[in-house]
This record gives structure tokens, sequence and C-alpha cells, in this order.
């Protein structure tokens, strides 16, 4: 399907799914003529253009040839061929007679990465799961259900050294992902992105050319298969003092003198003296790998920074007992100024479940007992009313309540149980799932709701309280049959879909099953886990493999307030804690190796010194915006490590 005056694909159809969308409607008002498939930009030292028209245009049997005029003596050629698959090739020559030198160099590739809703997504839209590996490139538009035929689109010439993101504001929101630019180069925006942007110095009469193939895959592993990777990974997180083993037969490299390539029988071992992210280059291929310390030093080391850093000690009263977000580049506390996602309620009390469970298990000293009890108090004075209703944050009625923070604050006050066994902190752990409840709970998937319900319901249960245990069980299992009866048309939250949606209903599940043994349950989950695993992509990089796609906290959560991908996001960990939680049968060693390299990865989002980043925001850029960097703020990023510890306590869980 092309569109008749640029030549554009319209829209690739799979004839055994053909009401799926693999690229974006072209009647969506955000979805322009400069975004169509395989237009672009280019940008010289001189001069800069897009293409979206051609000059010319000639269509023959399966095959399509276009040329475009572009600026400072350059010029385009496409060519398009079929048949078993789709080859499209794409060549700029320089017909003037000085050196050219590219500094931009973008493709669009608009796949139908968006949430019109559940129902729609799940039927009709793709993740595009993007590898911007230099030679070893590709892309993987994987249906979000999870079932049917994917589309991979892999660079067989020329190299991909990043991509960026456009149509991403305050209009699209956070619902689009935006429209997908694969960069050649983006040097005069981010010449440091992905381990560096390359110029591209074209002589007189010079070219240079990048093609791809488009081909329909069975599935992922078809498709993985087919990109004929130069290596293949033991892992792509590990360790300090351990080996990620590498096959391959090309040459590795690294420019940081902290990592070590050692030869070995079949390829090499890397292995790093200080962690953190290093950037591998494989003679034209590139990627990143992880060394982390052990995760009970970050603990540590976080505890030890929240405590100096974001307490909001400059206020009167309970209230100075709060922790807040912080510029990390200045230790100034951040006021929420009428921005929800700013608050010291919400996302920030896993700040208060991370110092309390690590107090729990004897990993800090009774030196925090003060900060623990003092938030305690200013909890239960200014995020909870006389109800049982959390806020969103101290600042009286202006946010009202929100059903997403009522597990969370049950959450700290049952560890803070644990720790003092106070019978006042577990019945307002109990209150405030009760309320919560009558809120609209048991028909919103609140993140951590049914592991929390049968956590507070057993310590009730252990405390002589079983009726009020009782009711708390038969609230998931209520909840539990709603959603099993709504099939895909799952309600909308503060997103129209999401995996911090699917990943909740899966524990939800889980935590039914579990309570009941109801195999309908069972049946649930193994229907709904592809829905899950699809949002993560099997990219061979740190920060990318096996990480949902979530691209709005870089706006909502950070300083800079920057849209696009968030590579990880701490909530991919609610990925791993389904996994972990299988039942018999769906939990095998892949799921556990997957659990692992998920949480291994949210370290990367953790300094070694306590300091942290709630958004490593990962395109090259965004709109024209420098990205592929970490935002400045410390705000919610330490649910990772909550939730890591949560599943050591709770499901035995390895702390590797």
């Amino acid at each position: 399907m092309l569109d008749l005056a640029t030549g554009a694909p319209l829209q690739f159809v799979d004839p055994s799914r053909p009401e799926r969308t693999f690229l974006l409607d072209p009647d969506l008002a955000w979805h322009t003529a400069d975004h169509l498939w395989g237009s672009g930009h280019i940008t010289t030292e001189r001069a800069a253009a897009r293409w979206v028209t051609p000059a010319s245009q000639v269509l023959g049997d399966n095959s399509q040839d276009l040329s475009f005029a572009l600026v400072d003596g350059l010029t385009l050629t496409v060519s398009r061929r079929g048949g078993s698959e789709l080859m499209e090739r794409y060549q700029w020559r320089n017909t003037s007679a000085h050196e050219v030198t590219v500094t931009g160099l973008g493709l669009q590739i608009p796949f139908a990465d968006h949430y019109p809703s559940a129902a729609e997504a799940l039927e009709r839209c793709v993740h595009a799961h993007v590898f911007p590996g230099g030679t070893w490139s590709w892309v993987l538009a994987q249906p979000m259900s999870g079932e049917g035929r994917c589309l991979g689109l892999v660079v067989r010439e020329g190299s991909v050294a990043g991509y960026s993101i456009e149509s991403r504001n305050p209009m699209t929101q956070s619902n689009i992902r935006g429209h997908l630019v694969l960069q050649v180069t983006d040097r005069a925006r981010n010449a440091t992105a992905f381990g560096g942007q390359p110029a591209i110095i074209l002589p007189p009469g010079g070219s240079y050319t990048l093609a791809w193939t488009l081909h329909w895959y069975g599935d992922v592993d078809a498709f993985l298969a087919d990109t004929a990777p130069p290596a293949r990974f033991s892992a792509m997180s590990a360790p300090v003092g351990s080996e990620i083993r590498v096959e391959t037969s090309a040459p590795v490299s690294c420019t940081a003198e902290a990592l070590r390539v050692r030869p070995t029988d079949g390829g090499v071992a890397v292995s790093a003296s200080r962690p953190g992210s290093y950037q591998l280059q494989l003679d034209g291929a590139r990627t990143e790998v992880l060394f982390h310390l052990p995760v009970r030093h970050y603990v540590e080391a976080r505890a030890a920074y929240i405590l100096a850093h974001q307490r909001a000690a400059q206020r009167p009263g309970l209230l100075a007992h709060a922790l807040v977000p912080v510029d990390t580049r200045t230790g100034l506390t951040v006021d929420d100024g009428g921005w929800a996602d700013w608050t010291d309620g919400s996302e920030r009390i896993g700040m208060a479940i991370l110092l309390q469970r690590a107090r729990n298990l004897g990993w800090l000293t009774d030196d925090v007992e003060p900060a623990l009890a003092g938030w305690a108090s200013f909890a239960r004075a200014h995020l909870v009313d006389h109800t049982g209703a959390t806020r969103r944050g101290s600042a009286g009625y202006a946010y009202g309540a929100r059903i997403y923070d009522a597990p969370w604050m049950a959450e700290f006050f049952l560890e803070r149980y644990r720790a003092t066994g106070d019978p006042a902190d577990l019945e307002l752990a109990g209150r405030v799932l009760t309320r919560v409840v009558e809120l609209g709970a048991n028909t919103f998937l609140g993140i951590g709701y049914s592991e929390m319900a049968v956590a507070v319901a057993e310590a009730l249960a252990g405390a002589g309280s079983v009726e009020a245990a009782s009711v708390l069980r038969a609230h998931v299992v209520t909840s539990a049959e709603h959603f099993l009866a709504l099939g895909r048309g799952l309600p909308e939250h503060e997103v129209a879909y999401e995996q911090s949606i699917v990943a909740p209903l899966l524990n939800l599940l889980i935590d039914a099953h579990r309570l009941t043994g109801d195999d309908r349950f069972a049946a649930g989950i193994s229907e709904r886990l592809p829905w899950l695993l699809s949002f993560g992509g099997p990219q061979p990089h740190a920060r990318l493999q096996g990480i949902a796609i979530r691209h709005w906290d870089g706006y909502w959560f950070g300083l800079d307030q920057l849209w696009g991908d968030v590579f990880p996001h701490h909530w991919s960990a609610l990925t791993a804690t389904v996994l972990t939680r299988l039942p018999e049968g769906l939990r095998t060693e892949r799921t556990e190796e997957l659990a692992l390299a998920i949480l291994r990865a949210n370290l990367a989002n953790d300094d070694e010194s306590g300091s942290a980043t709630c958004a490593f925001v990962m395109p090259s850029s965004v709109d024209g915006r420098a990205a592929h960097r970490a935002d400045p703020l410390a705000n919610d990023q330490d649910w990772h490590l909550a939730l890591w510890l949560r599943l050591f306590q709770s499901e035995g869980f390895g702390l590797a």
C-alpha cells in the first residue's frame, strides 16, 4: 500500500492478520507526511533538509525507484524490491565538486507503537524493539498481544548509530510513543550518544548506502536467527569481579580503562574493575554491557544518600520528616510546586519502604530509626486522611486521593509492623486497604495491590484478626474474577495501556490462584503472560534486553521534563515480580534468567555513591533536544530495589 503523492509505504499487511496495523494510520492527526515511511532528514556542515516527495518515481513489477534532490549537492535514490521479503536501499551521493560532511542523517520508521485503548492495542498495535547496534542493527515490530507474526527490519548494508523520537509533546501525551527515526548519525544534535555519533565524509562523487530487509517471522527466535548476530553474550549485566563471555570471531574493544577484554576459545571474556555501563565495539557492531556491585551496596548507599539529601529537614513540624526528590547536581531538594509527580507522597513512598525493608533485613543500623519513626508520623498526619484514604502529597487536598498510593502506604506500615510489633501499624495497613476497596481498587489494577492485600491478610490472621484477613483475601479473588471476565477490555488508568497495567493484572491472577487453586486463574495467567513479555525486546544491550518499553516518565518525573523512551525504567522490575511468582509449569529457567536480567539492568540507574536518576532517556534526541542521558533528579527510581528486596523476602529470589 503506497502513498500516491510520495511513493511511501503506508502500511505493511500481514495476510494472516490483516486487521493489524504495523505502521501508524495515516488518518491520525499527528501523523503527517513528514513522518511517512522512508522520509527523513539530513544535516551537513553547511545546510539541512528533509525529504518527503520525490523528484521522480518509477514503478515496476514488484519494484520502486525514487530520487530526491537534497542540499549541498547531495541526492538520494531509494530502491525497493519485493518478493519473499522487501529490500530497501537508500543511497546518498555527493554530486558537488566539494567534500561534504554529513552530521545528521535519519530515516522515519513509523511503527504503530501507541495505545489507543487496551483492547485496540492488543488487537492492532505493535511494540517496536529498536537495536541501534552499528552494522548489527535491527528493529522488531512485535504484536502487543504477543500473538501472530512479527515484522523484522534487519540492516544488511551500512550502519545505524542511534535512534531518535519525534512528535512527543504535551499534545501527544503518554499514550503515543512518537515517530521512530533510525539515525545513521545524530552527531549534529548529540555527538556522544550511544558511544559516539560519526561524521560521514563524502568526497566529490562519493556515496553512502544504507540497506535493510523487511520480512515476516513466525516468532522472536526466528527473527533473531536471521539477524546474523556477530556475537553471543552469556549475559548483558554481571557483578563486578565476574566475567561476561562473548562468543565471536570479531575483534572486541572498549576505550574504558576499567574494562578488561580477555581472549578465550571462541571469543573473549569481559570484566570490569569498577561498576558502570561500558560500550563494546565489535568490528563495526556495538552494544553496551553493565557491571554492578552487590545489591546490598546500592541499598546501603541509597539509604545514606536519602537520609543525607532527600529529607525536607527545613520544614516545620512533622513535615520535616518527608522524603522528597533532589537535584543530584546541587544537592538541593525540589518542592513539587503543584506538580503531582514531585510531591512528598505517591511514588516517593518507595524511599520509605526501601529504608524500612533494609532495616528489617539488618542492613541498616539503629541510627535510621528516628527517620523511619518520623516518616511514619508524617505519613499518618499528612498522607492518610481520617477515612484511611491516601493523599498524593502533604499539600492538603490539592491532589485528592489516588488508588495507586494505597498499596504502597500499606506496604510501608506492614514493614513497620514487622519491625515494631505495634498493632497500630498493622491496623493502619489494613484500614488503608479496606478504604481503597471502597474507592474502587477491585476494578483498578493498582501496582502491588494484590500482593499487599495477601501479605497484610496473613499478618492480620497471625495477629488474631481472622475475619479481617478473610475479607481482604476475598477482595483479591473478587477483583481477579472481575478482570478475568473483562478479557482484553482493560480499563484506562493514568495511561490507556501499559506494562504497569498488565503486570499488576498478572500478579492479581497469581495471587487469586494461590488463594483458591482455581485452574481458571492459571489459564488466565497463561493467556496474558505474552501480553506482558511483548513489552520487552530481545536486544543484546544491557539497558534494553527484556526491559519493558515506557516513554513518558522523563517528562512527568524528571527535572528536564523530556519525553521519550526511558531505559531501564524502574517499573520494568514489575515484570520480574511476575516471572518469579508464576505457577509451576509457567516458571522456567528462562523466566528466572529474564527476571534476574531485568533487575540487574535497573542498577544502571544507581551510582555507587548512592546518587541515582529517575530516568535515563534513551534516544539520541527527542524532538531535536539532545537525550541519551540521565535526568539529574533522584525521584521515584528506588522501587526496583524495594521490589527486589520484597522478592528476596517473600519468594526467596536471589540478590546476585
